[in-house]
């Protein structure tokens, strides 16, 4: 009888211990607080901004937009590009794939400029399997170039050009299976990974907590990655042809989604600094979830810039400066909002 008894409590010690780790590595007690230090300057009406990069030189956004709550209700639309002016004043964005007709749900983007007024933009696509289309941008006209297709495209969730013809992207989960993805989404198993296409594809960086957001560094020596399930920011040196060799990790406190760099070469990142009502917003189970902006400067100074507890900003993907602005995009709200500090 004791013998049971002890096994009895053992169990139910491992399963508490267990219970206890997903709630405390997924910032279940992290206490959230209203920033009051910004006002708004504008909402931009847009379903599921998920991420947006800013060109600082000639002033404009591009914006991934796709109404993923939507989609889960069973209501499908088209996703969309958007080109913002931002010296403009108005906040008005430009449809760019009105006529793009292939199935189109975009996620994460990147910009690369080709030269003066020509840009290219990747921009990872959900509707046809996994995707990454190319495209090409001549003022604030966007013309469609080539769909890139690849069995090792498990889940991508951002993609950033290396140069015209080369590219990484991040797969957030490296099984299919169900209760492989509920492993790594649950007990942290990091099996995520960087990929790297230069004509093939290969496998540059694994071991990932759910590998999500990714950029690289204004010397182009340097690529970094959003580990959210791990509350890290991880560091990649580009290698001769394209490999990465991991560098360090920089604990960040919170679910860092997409990455974005300002002109000092500042990091920016909407983030999720409680999982767990991330996970129950997404399934359409809870209203809101809560939102923050980090910051990283110099590589390793962490600031949390703003804070929401949901009610006004629910689900932060991407937060960027331009100016004396704050821009705030989100999985699934309606809209990206426009702040100002007081």
């Amino acid at each position: 009888m004791k013998k049971f008894l002890l096994t009895i409590l053992i169990i139910v010690t491992l399963v508490g211990g267990y219970v206890l780790y997903i709630f405390s590595s997924t910032g279940y007690f992290r206490e959230v607080n209203n920033t009051e230090t910004y006002e708004v300057i504008a909402e931009i009406p847009m379903k599921g901004a998920e991420d947006f990069t800013i060109n600082y030189e000639e002033g404009f956004m591009i914006i991934s937009q796709d109404d993923r709550a939507g989609r889960r209700d069973g209501n499908r639309s088209q996703g969309h590009l958007y080109y913002l002016d931002l010296d403009s004043g108005d906040f008005v964005p430009k449809k760019l794939t009105a006529e793009y007709k292939l199935p189109f749900y975009p996620h994460g983007i990147s910009l690369l400029k080709l030269d003066s007024a020509h840009y290219q933009i990747l921009v990872v696509n959900h509707a046809r399997g996994h995707t990454i289309e190319k495209f090409e941008l001549f003022g604030d006209s966007l013309v469609y170039m080539v769909t890139y297709k690849d069995e090792s495209m498990i889940s991508p969730n951002d993609v950033i050009a290396l140069d015209k013809d080369s590219f990484y992207f991040t797969n957030d989960h490296g099984y299919t299976s169900y209760w492989g993805r509920m492993a790594e989404n649950y007990l942290g198993v990091a099996a995520s990974n960087v990929m790297f296409y230069d004509g093939k594809y290969r496998k540059v960086a694994d071991g990932i907590s759910y590998a999500n957001g990714i950029n690289i560094s204004k010397d182009r020596k340097q690529v970094f990655v959003a580990s959210p399930r791990s509350f890290k920011l991880k560091y990649y040196d580009i290698l001769e042809g394209g490999d990465l060799a991991h560098d360090r990790d920089l604990n960040v406190a919170s679910g860092i989604d997409n990455i974005e760099l300002d002109p000092e070469g500042n990091l920016w990142m909407g983030s999720h600094p409680n999982l767990l009502a991330f996970a129950s917003y997404a399934a359409g189970k809870k209203e809101i979830a809560p939102s923050e902006v980090i910051k990283v400067e110099d590589g390793e100074k962490v600031e949390s810039l703003y804070e929401n507890d949901g009610a006004f900003v629910s689900a932060s993907s991407v937060a960027a400066p331009y100016k004396d602005l704050l821009f705030i995009g989100t999985v699934m709200d309606d809209r990206l909002v426009v702040l100002r500090k007081k």
